[in-house]
Parts: C-alpha cells; structure tokens; sequence
C-alpha cells in the first residue's frame, strides 16, 4: 500500500525541515497532544490491546468473508463495506505535485471548476468570484500559468438576451476544441445560460437560454450534445421556487456552423409527470415550503420546482446522462438522443449502526470513532461513470446539503430542546442528546420524524462521508461508509498526518474536529481515470482538503490506495486574517483527470481546483510498478 500525502506546498525531498509533517517525521516530533486526542477514540475499546492496523484488518477480513460467501456466484457483489487488505494486481501509483496557481483571493470561490484542453494544453478554471474563467497555459512540467481572463458579460445569446454584469459562472466543459461555460444569471433565479467559445483564441462562438441557475454541464464523447443540470434553487428569502430542469443542447459539429446555433437546440427535461399521476419513486425526498415560481415564470407542479438538478456525467457510448438530485438524494437518468427522463432512483442510505464508524461531535475532546443509531443520507454532489463489463456505473461523492432560505431550514443539532427521541427507540436518549455524543450532530428535521408521538423514532445526517458505487439501475455495489475518517485517524497515528487533519475545517487553520458534528471531510466531487489497466477513483474531500484515492477496478471490492493533500495544517487563519496563503490548498470542489496520452507531460495528471483558497493545483499520477 502507497502512502504518499503531500501535506505541505513543498515536496519532502527537498525541504525535509519546513515544519510539515509527513513520512520523513517521527511521530515523536507531532505535538504532545496528538497521543492524548487519539487515546481518547473509544472505538475500538472492547478490541483489547491492538494495533490499528491489525483492527481494520480484523473488520476487513469478517466483512470480506461474509460478502464473498453471499455473492461469489454473481456478476455484481452485495454492497462491501470494508475493502480488501492488498492489491490484488500488485500494481500502483504515485502522485507528486507538479505545480500550483493561486488567484490570491480567499475564501470567495476563486477555483471552481476545472475543464481541460488536449488541443491547446490549456486549463480554464471557473472562478466565480469574478464572474469570469481563469485560461491557465499547461506546459511540459505541468506547471500551470496564467494566460488570460474570459469574460462572459455582455455576450448576447440566440434568444436575443444579453448576459448581464453581475452573472456568475458556474461551470466549464470542453470537446473538440469547444469550450462549453454555464453561466447564472445575476438574479439567480431567472433563466442562465450556456455560452461557446473556441479553445484556441477563446472567440466568442455564441449561446442560448437555458434553465434557472445552470449548475454542472458536460459534453458527450463525441462533441454532439451538452447537457445541462438547471438547478433552480429558490430566492434567498424562500419567496419563489423555479422549476428544476435539465438541458440537453445540439451542439454544431465545428466552430464554422455555429451560426446554425439557435433556441431550438435546446431540448428540456422536466420532472412534471410527478405531479401528474406518475408516482415519485421511493426514496426520493420532496419537502419544504410550497411556494410560486417566479414572475413571469410558467407556473409548474410542486415536485417539478422541489427537484433540484445538481451535476451532471455522461456514459462513455454518449447515449445516457446520469444526473444527481442533492436535496433529494436521487439520481436522475436521461436519454440524450430522445431528451427524455427515463429513470429516478434513491441512493441507499448508510446505517451508522452497523455500516462503518463515524465521530459524530466536535466537542468529544478527541477522535471518538464508532457506531450510532444516525442514518447518513448520501445526497452526492459531484458523480462520474465508468464501463465494467459492459455496464454503466455511476460513482457519487456523498456530501450532503441543507437546504436553508429565508426562515426556512431543514437542519437542527440532535441536542436542541426542540428535537425529542422517542423513548422506546431511544431508551438511553438523554446520554445520546449530550454534546459528546450526538447532541451536536446536525439532523434532517424532516426525517424520522413520528407525528403521532411528537419525537424522532430515527435520526437522519447530511451526507454519508463517503463515496459509493452503483449500477445504472441504482443497484449499490460499495459504500466506503466510515472509511475516510478511520483512513486519517490511520494516518495521524502513523504520524504522516498531524492530529489537527482530522475532520478540520477548510475556512480555519488549525481546526481540529470542527467539522465532526456536520459532514466530517465531506466528499463533494469524484473523477476517474485508468493507468495501466486499473481504474481509479479520485474523490476530493471539500473540508479537509485534498483527495482519497481507491483503486475501483473491481466495483465490488474498491480499496484504498493514497491520501494526497496539498495543505499545512499548522498554519493559523481564519476569515478574519491570518496566513492562509501559506496553509496550501484549501476546499477542494472540483477535479478532473487528464490522461498520459493527453497530457503535456506525457504523464497522466489530477487537477483540483479549491474554492477557499483560490488555488489550481497539479498532480502528476505515475504508475509505481
């Protein structure tokens, strides 16, 4: 197994003294209190005198055992747990920074999304704090460089409309030389836009009219179509809701026939049928206040405007878009050749009673990892797909999202006076409502919620803090379930972490456990890539910062392979000031993979664009053996 975290802006072979730590420090250089905070897990207490190592194998080789007698006879295993002790392959890779770009502008989402350019080794970056995409040239040492800033204001659309001053971009695609950006309109719950430009002079090509708040977009394989994920979130103050949609845009087949681009290249997808007469599959979550769309706007069912389209992938055939519904904890499935919803289905929820073990409190006074009686709902931000077998599977990063407007919220702490367990399903409630237990964890308030008796028979969190793999039918194959948190707490006892990484914050340094009690590293997006025969997934940790990496090959037995993070995590900051500068990347949001026979460098590499920081990181990933 690699392990190969990259904690500081440095690499360790050639500054072994920058006060980071990592493999080339001792665990008895960390600071005194990391034996205290980590001593203090209860986790594996009734295990006796053991090794973490030989407690994660223990649980490994019970789950494994158990999964392969069930399933051994079917193409696809029962959703596994735990992941296998090697690599069956004997291969692996490595990831070393190669460079970074820092906009200099903190905390105000200044690296968003990032979208890559084989034709002209160029990366664009949304960076929304401007309004506007970052154009960074790629050169053979994979350093990125800033070349030009593309604005979108001002650009007229087919419709007519004009794109106005204070839009934001939300996020970039590119095919063919194509550059495909989604922009939200000013007041963000009017129509947005998707605009065309050409990579290699960045000309304006044209643009079109889509959905409320375009989120996520994605072109096919072959250039032919982009689809859009409309999100339509409600006004800030709750006062209209416009209707979720999903785009699907002809695209010309080169920069010379988009004068051929107009309105009626846009195809929309609605969730209309659920409110009328076709039901709403189960799982999916509608709720909130039942509000009108906005002036102007034509009027729409209440599941139509509650369904909020979130981030979009496209199969590798082109002919299937998979989109996920956060709020909602759905998936949605779109023909693209038809424009048509052919499938909506719930993700699997993650029992924390049983499915893995989770630090559930930011003031339990150190890593405190075990089972509670929470179920974690998935509600995935970002998704990809990759063929197994000749099978679409959808990969989610399991973040999780409150939904908060106005006087509207659907999140509460367990421990609030107002949140009562029903006695006979929590007979020891008082003990959980304490601060060290779960008194602390934010809860759905919709969920689990027994009118009858006035009290929650269950309790439901934000997110499951994993990533899961599932068939295009919706069919759960693995779920890392407690995975992340258990690989950090391994890495600060082998002292290749320190203790202030675990469940930190991105918008405070140092910040140990602060984020325990609400989504933990908090999975926000995921990108897959193949070296050598394997497949790998890529999922980027929003809180923490940096990105887990498991070898995904086998989608029944996904295994952890490497932790990189380009972060100091003893550097103090927080929104008030401080040297955040200097604490690395900060809020990983989006990723994508750029193959070896794509690259300038003739090496594949990761890009990870970081919202709090306003960083462009790159990785070179280099198979080991």
């Amino acid at each position: 197994m690699v392990v190969s975290p990259i904690l500081g802006r440095k690499r360790y072979r050639n500054h072994p003294s920058t006060g980071v730590w990592g493999r080339n420090r001792s665990p008895e250089d960390q600071p005194a209190f990391t034996e205290a905070l980590v001593s203090g897990r209860s986790a594996m207490a009734t295990l006796g005198p053991m090794t973490s190592t030989s407690r994660s194998a223990l649980r490994l080789s019970l789950a494994a055992t158990a999964v392969g007698a069930l399933c051994a006879t079917t193409l696809f295993a029962a959703a596994a747990t735990a992941a296998p002790a090697a690599n069956p392959s004997g291969k692996s890779i490595s990831v070393t920074l190669a460079g970074t770009h820092a906009t200099g502008i903190f905390d105000a989402s200044a690296a968003e999304i990032p979208a890559f350019d084989a034709t002209t080794d160029t990366l664009f970056v949304v960076n929304a704090e401007s309004g506007a995409v970052d154009v960074l040239d790629l050169g053979a040492d994979g350093v990125p460089v800033h070349r030009d800033t593309l604005s979108v204001a001002g650009s007229r659309a087919a419709d007519g409309s004009t794109v106005d001053e204070g839009a934001v971009v939300n996020s970039v695609a590119v095919s063919g030389g194509i550059l495909a950006v989604a922009v939200e309109a000013e007041d963000k719950v009017q129509h947005g836009w998707v605009l065309f430009y050409a990579t290699n002079d960045l000309a304006y090509l044209g643009g079109v009219r889509v959905g409320s708040l375009p989120d996520s977009l994605a072109f096919t394989p072959n250039g032919a179509y982009v689809v859009v994920a409309n999100e339509g979130e409600p006004a800030d103050d709750f006062s209209s809701d416009p209707e979720g949609t999903i785009s699907v845009i002809s695209v010309p087949k080169n920069r010379n026939q988009f004068g051929r681009l107009d309105q009626s290249s846009v195809r929309t997808v609605d969730f209309r049928a659920y409110d009328e007469g076709t039901p709403l599959p189960d799982g999916v979550r509608v709720f909130g206040p039942d509000v009108a769309v906005p002036e102007g706007h034509e009027t729409v069912g209440y599941t139509a405007r509650n369904l909020e389209p979130e981030y979009v992938t496209i199969d590798a055939t082109g002919r299937t878009a998979y989109i996920s519904v956060q709020e909602a904890n759905a998936i949605a499935v779109v023909d693209i050749k038809s424009a048509s919803l052919t499938d909506l289905w719930a993700l699997e929820l993650t029992d924390w009673s049983v499915d893995g073990k989770l630090d559930a409190s930011d003031r339990d006074s150190g890593i405190n990892l075990r089972n509670w009686p929470v179920h974690g709902v998935p509600m995935p931000d970002g998704i990809a797909t990759y063929r197994f077998r000749g099978q679409d599977l959808v990969v989610t990063a399991n973040e999780g999202d409150a939904r908060e407007w106005g006087d509207f919220a659907d999140v509460r702490r367990a421990g609030h006076k107002s949140i009562t367990l029903c006695e006979d399903a929590f007979p020891n409630a008082a003990e959980l409502k304490d601060n060290a237990n779960l008194g602390r964890l934010n809860i759905i308030t919709d969920l689990g919620y027994n009118a009858e008796g006035a009290c929650y028979n269950e309790l439901y969190a934000f997110g499951s803090r994993s990533f899961s793999i599932y068939t295009a039918d919706g069919e759960r194959l693995f779920d890392s379930a407690g995975q992340f948190e258990a690989k950090i707490a391994e890495l600060i006892d082998a002292g290749e972490l320190p203790a202030e990484a675990f469940n930190s914050n991105h918008s405070e340094g140092p910040s140990f456990d602060k984020r325990s009690d609400d989504k933990g590293v908090e999975p926000e997006a995921v990108a897959i890539g193949a070296i050598q025969g394997r497949t790998y997934a890529f999922i980027g940790l929003e809180r923490i910062g940096g990105v887990m990496i498991y070898d995904i090959t086998d989608p029944r037995a996904a295994f952890y392979v490497d932790y990189v993070n380009n972060r100091d995590f003893s550097v103090a900051y927080d929104e008030d000031g401080g040297d955040w500068a200097a604490a690395g990347d900060l809020g990983a949001e989006g990723l994508v993979f750029v193959p070896a026979n794509q690259s300038p460098t003739g090496e594949a590499l990761l890009v990870v664009a970081n919202e709090v920081s306003g960083t462009t990181s790159v990785f070179e990933v280099t198979p080991t053996r």
